[in-house]
Order: C-alpha cells, then structure tokens, then sequence
C-alpha cells in the first residue's frame, strides 16, 4: 500500500478516478438494462448465461422452497445461532428507526397527521460470487419486515446453502438465482418470470449500482451502495489493528477503495508494513488486488486538513480510533461512523444491528444509510371543520391572489 502526502491535486485525482469508474460501468449498465426492458426473460436469460455461466433458462430462476426448507441440513448450529443474533441486533434497531404515527392540530378545527404504510413489495439484491452475502439479506430483510412489508423478494447470483438457510430462518421464501444489473432491471420493470416491485434494496458492484441510479426513474431504490469505501483517520493508535479494518474493506472487490489517513510519518510506515505482513497470512484473493490499485495512506499536514478531506470525500466507512470525540465534530458527512480501538468495522457489517447497507460515492453527504423508515411511506392526512376552514380562508385567498391562481382561490371563495 503505497504512501502519499494529501494535496489538492491528490484529492482531486481520488474524486476524478471515482467518477471516471462510474461513467464505465453506467455505459455497460444502460445497455443491459435497455435489453432486458424491451426483451424481458429473453434478455434476463441471455445476460445471466453470458455473465454469471448459470442458465435460467433450462434449470429455472426461482429456487424451490424444498431447496430453501432443506438447506439448514447442510449449516452448522453455529452459523444459524449467529444469523439469530445479528438478525436479533438488526430487529431492535430497525424498531428504533421505523416512523411513528402522530396528530397535531396546526390550527383551531385543523387536524394534521401521519400515517405509516409500508411498501407492498420490495427485491432485496444480494451480492453473490465466490460466497453469498448472508449478512446483507438480514439488513435488508429484517428491516423490511419490522415494517409490514408483505412480499420480500431476494435475488443473488450464487445462493448457496448459507444464504438459503439463513432464509428459512427469516421467512424469506422467494428467491431467485439471478444477478448483476439484469437483475435490478428485472426488478424495476417486470418480466414473466419476476414480477416488478416497489423498490430495490441492497449493496452491490459498479454496475448493479449503475442500473440501480438508471431504473429510479421508473422503481424506486434504497440509495448507490456501490463499491466498498473505508477510511480509518487516527494520528495514534495500534498499527495492526487500523491494518485489519483496512484489509477487512479490502476483500470485498478489487475497486473497493481503503484509505488510512494520517499525520504521523512514522504510523503511516508502520500501517503499511502491517498490511504487508497481514496479505501474507491471507489467501490470495481481492484484498491484495484492491489495496494495491485502489488503496492509499494519506499523510496530511494537520488533522484539520486530514478533517477537511474525510469530509469531502464522505466515505461509506469511517473509523476513529483515537480522539473521536473531538475528531467527530469536524465530520458532518460519512455513511457509519466507528468509535474507539474495539470498534472494529466487521461488527457493524454483520452484527451491532446498524445496517451495512451505506451510501458510496459521496452520497453520504446528502443521506446515511439504510433504515426501517426506508421500507414505509409516510402519508399526511388533513382533517379540516367548517372553523378550520374559516380560520385558514382569508390566508389562503391572498396567497392565491399572489401566484396567479384564480381556480385556487374560487375553491376556498365558494365555500365561504
């Protein structure tokens, strides 16, 4: 992991070679969408065979529930004891978050108030490849059914017999063995085989992150969480362990994107021969590729600079390992903040019960993660007597007058 002193010009390179991944995989993106749209399963079948080398076409794209109801057969007690606790963690959480209905009264005979709805029907994506995300459909899953959600639809490209005994255990039961952005596109519009939802949920590469921006036009989404991102800002603190958090983002995908950040020279080396020891002990696989090509230790001149930068950059991860409390102040914009030596950043991806499902790509500095209000739709319901009507009148004409709305202003004038 190479060292390199923050400069604007730095800066500026690390936002443009994250804007120039995204306008590559939106080019691959709008394509398979557009085909999947106009082809429907044709175009859903042809991509799935040429990308992931899996034909739904001859063997199917729902998994049966018998698959499902069997796969616990094939997991340990451990493994279910652990996807209870995380799902557990998940459930408390996301029962903080949901909305609540209320009622107010704004005006003498006006009533205002919230109902809480959730959506009817939502597709969950769960990254596949070498394993299953299991951790991603409890973050998805559960906080959809905190709030009522009636049909959970997950979708992954290789669901193995974690995966579908984890969703046994939840009470998932539709799954399909689809992925990538043909998969987000079947989603969003509909084909014979899957029907459309309301929303998509779920993290997953450049190019379902793509299709994702490109179908919310016409589906809604959660938010891009696309590529990993980490950064871990400390000036002291244990060298091993900011290496393993590094690391740990690390393995995700070779476009995953960590970062130590730092104005100690001396920590900055240290990190660096950390991580060079700790790739030894690992198998070699994505972490390797990625904290070479897509890795760096910043060394900043002050820690408001180092500040300033976090802030810009807005990182799905970021840990404090030391100083926190007066370092968090000066960050307004990250997607999960971890506080302390012990907070490692696999904690939160699996098991604390805040979501792992994060905005990447600067979106953080206009929304946080996911949460259960994320799954419901808050609608108003005005409740208004001949008092409240006479109250609110006089004010309303005049406003209408001001804009130019004559029909507005008969609509309240008739009434009188």
């Amino acid at each position: 992991m190479r060292i390199v002193k923050l400069t604007p010009r730095i800066e500026k390179w690390l936002h443009a070679r994250r804007a120039r991944q995204d306008g590559k995989a939106q080019s691959v993106a709008t394509e398979i969408v557009a085909d999947v749209r106009k082809r429907g399963d044709a175009a859903l079948f042809a991509w799935t065979k040429k990308l992931d080398h899996f034909d739904p076409a001859r063997v199917g794209v729902w998994i049966s529930r018998k698959e499902i109801r069997s796969a616990e057969r094939h997991v340990s007690p451990t493994f279910l004891n652990a996807i209870r606790r995380a799902a557990r963690n998940v459930r408390g959480v996301s029962e903080k978050q949901l909305p609540r209905p209320w009622s107010f009264e704004s005006e003498p005979g006006v009533r205002i108030s919230q109902r809480v709805s959730p959506i009817e029907s939502i597709g969950c994506y769960i990254p596949g490849g070498h394993f299953s995300l299991v951790s991603t459909l409890i973050m998805t899953a559960v906080p959809a059914q905190v709030a009522g959600v009636s049909r959970i639809v997950a979708v992954c490209p290789g669901p193995n017999p974690e995966l579908l005994a984890a969703a046994e255990l939840l009470g998932i039961e539709e799954i399909a063995h689809i992925g990538g952005a043909q998969a987000i596109a079947a989603l969003a519009y509909g084909t014979r085989s899957i029907p459309r939802v309301e929303k998509i949920f779920g993290p997953g590469n450049k190019y379902v992150t793509a299709a994702k921006q490109l179908v919310s036009g016409d589906c809604a989404i959660d938010l891009p969480a696309g590529p990993t991102e980490a950064i871990v800002l400390a000036a002291e603190g244990n060298a091993r362990w900011i290496a393993a958090d590094l690391l740990a983002q690390a393995e995700h995908a070779k476009d995953a994107a960590s970062f130590f950040v730092t104005t100690s020279r001396s920590l900055a080396r240290e990190v660096q021969r950390e991580i060079g020891w700790q790739l030894g002990e690992l198998p070699f696989g994505m972490a390797r590729v990625s904290i070479e090509h897509a890795g760096a230790i910043l060394v900043a001149d002050s820690l408001d600079q180092a500040c300033e930068f976090v802030d810009r950059f807005a990182p799905e991860h970021l840990s404090l390992p030391e100083n926190a409390e007066k370092l968090l102040k000066k960050i307004k914009s990250a997607g999960t903040v971890f506080i302390g030596p012990w907070g490692a950043q696999p904690l939160g991806d699996y098991a604390t019960g805040s979501n792992h499902v994060l905005p990447t790509g600067g979106w953080a500095r206009k929304r946080g993660g996911l949460s259960a209000a994320d799954f419901v739709k808050c609608i108003s319901v005005q409740t208004i007597s001949r008092k409240g009507f006479l109250h609110l009148a006089d004010t309303v004409e005049t406003l209408a007058e001001s804009e130019g709305l004559m029909a507005h202003r008969t609509a309240v004038r008739v009434r009188r």
